[in-house]
């Protein structure tokens, strides 16, 4: 009998990662074979690096998949799961890509295992090209938690970008299900009482004036004068920082952030980050840009739910795409205002 895969093109949309990774979670949670091909088609160095590959590899340990094509720069994979174990694991890069993007491609899976697990990855935790583990505490988990996903992050240490390093922990209890949630009301109302804001700068092997700078002048451009802040040095390989304005929510933390780069001065990287801020509280959205594409696997695999954010990126567009062709659930787009958004999949009835 010839095994059936779900054929995946890996350049479709945005063409970068998140189609692999999406694919990886819902081929094991699903237990149909996959076929990804093109991948990474979109980005000026094709196939699997080694964030990528170590997230085909963890995949593949939960679940003893068969795999083939999985290596350094491969551009097609064959990826067949097995039954879903939970345990004690431990995945490490060798880079500074994402241990973010590769903890969020199993996390989903360990949470619905029969059993608690506990993952340690190294790598990097702040590289300014994905989710950092500052968004993944404040941000993510604390919404998973309200969808009944209990995790427990415990730092090691961080890792910036160029040289990683970082290293942590997440342990991970078993869930029946994922709960549907709703988040409608606007995150933005939040920031009119400057005590749910709050500016922090991390800074490692940089002097702290930087942090300092960056505060200053993010307060002055969103008049949080008032607002709790401060600069939190921290040790790491190599030199970093990190640039993070934060609206507290009874649901999680709103969190923008910026990463700090060679030419680009403190001034200018806290611009960026309150730019994203203000463009965030004239939406009146609830979910902000980033956040909004982490939500849409979950919110899939609790078979309903509900958002508003600002206009989607290509990046969300695709992986909606990605979960309608293996789910065959369609998450629904409604533009309500020229800023604003609601994103929602409703239970069929």
């Amino acid at each position: 009998m010839t095994t059936q895969f779900i054929k995946i093109d890996g350049s479709q949309g945005e063409g970068g990662g998140q189609v692999l990774r999406t694919a990886l979670t819902l081929s094991i949670l699903t237990q149909q074979n996959i076929e990804l091909c093109n991948i990474r088609a979109g980005r000026n160095k094709t196939g699997l690096l080694r964030q990528h590959l170590t997230s085909v590899l963890a995949a593949q340990e939960i679940c003893d998949a068969s795999v083939e094509g999985v290596e350094l720069s491969s551009t097609h994979i064959r990826f067949s799961p097995g039954k879903i174990k939970a345990g004690n694991f431990h995945f490490a890069i060798g880079s500074a890509g994402s241990t973010v993007l590769v903890c969020q491609t199993i996390l989903p899976v360990l949470a619905l295992a029969q059993s608690s697990s506990t993952v340690t990855f190294e790598g990097g935790t702040h590289n300014g090209m994905s989710p950092s583990l500052s968004f993944l505490e404040q941000s993510f988990l604390p919404i998973l938690k309200r969808m009944g996903i209990n995790c427990h992050v415990k730092t090691t240490a961080l890792g910036f970008y160029p040289a990683g390093g970082g290293k942590w922990q997440i342990s991970i209890q078993p869930a029946t299900n994922f709960t549907p949630i709703q988040l409608t009301d606007a995150g933005s109302d939040l920031a009119k009482n400057i005590s749910n804001c709050s500016l922090t700068a991390l800074v490692s092997s940089l002097p702290s004036s930087i942090g300092q700078r960056e505060i200053n002048t993010a307060k002055k451009v969103l008049n949080w004068q008032d607002a709790p802040s401060h600069v939190q040095n921290v040790i790491t390989p190599g030199p970093g920082n990190s640039f993070q304005l934060g609206i507290d929510s009874e649901t999680h933390r709103t969190v923008f952030e910026v990463t700090g780069e060679k030419g680009l001065s403190a001034q200018n990287v806290a611009k960026r980050a309150a730019g994203r801020v203000n463009t965030f509280i004239q939406s009146q959205a609830a979910v902000e840009e980033h956040l909004a594409d982490q939500l849409l696997l979950p919110i899939a695999l609790a078979g309903s739910g509900s958002f508003t954010t600002t206009k989607p990126s290509l990046h969300t567009l695709t992986n909606i795409n990605v979960i309608k062709h293996i789910l065959g659930k369609e998450i629904k787009l409604k533009q309500l205002t020229e800023s604003l958004w609601h994103v929602s999949l409703l239970q069929k009835t």
